[in-house]
């Protein structure tokens, strides 16, 4: 592992990505690579798909409708933006906001996987499907959201992505009681 702060690494990451021409013709239709926001220091990752429209123009991730209740969904729990790292899997928002193409996460895991190896977080949280079946393949997203799973030493949490939470309900309230988990898994792992 290269030396340097962890700063240096992520963005040394983030480098590699564009020269290694990671999905060129997602890189052709973008503004710019959106390739994570936060502390790098968290305990806590959140990781979602790809980019959205907002998110290719700022070039940041979750910064739309979704980002917004995020944010507030944070603020539930004591905790600003600043205080937690923020990624996708995909790191170039898919035309018309499709849904990434295996392949494409393909692409980009390794270079994911190397974000966490840098942050170490305590505990990674997938939010959605496409995030989730990144890691755990086997699992439903509707069977397991809001129960940590260990594996290979890292422990994550699933959850509903906070887009499909926006226009219904029950999905909002579902993803809002499980986030409120984060601070007592969190404590655990703290433990450990």
């Amino acid at each position: 592992m290269s030396k340097g702060s962890k700063k240096d690494r992520l963005d040394q990451i983030k480098a590699e990505i564009i020269k290694d021409n990671i999905c060129p013709d997602l890189a052709k239709q973008a503004t710019q690579l959106v390739f994570g926001d936060g502390n790098p220091d968290s305990d806590l990752v959140f990781i979602g798909e790809a980019p959205g429209k907002n998110e290719d123009l700022q070039g940041l991730p979750f910064v739309g409708a979704a980002g917004k209740f995020l944010n507030e969904m944070l603020a539930m729990i004591g905790l600003e933006r600043k205080d937690v790292y923020i990624t996708n899997i995909v790191k170039y928002r898919p035309p018309a906001n499709r849904d990434p193409r295996p392949a494409e996460k393909d692409e980009f895991l390794p270079y994911l996987k190397r974000q966490l190896e840098v942050i170490k977080p305590k505990l990674v949280i997938t939010l959605g499907r496409h995030s989730l079946n990144c890691f755990l393949p086997e699992l439903s997203i509707s069977q397991v959201h809001g129960q940590p799973k260990r594996y290979s030493g890292q422990v994550y949490l699933p959850l509903f992505h906070p887009a499909a939470a926006l226009y219904n309900g029950a999905m909002r309230q579902t993803l809002i009681d499980d986030f409120a988990k984060i601070p007592a898994i969190l404590k655990q792992l703290k433990k450990k």
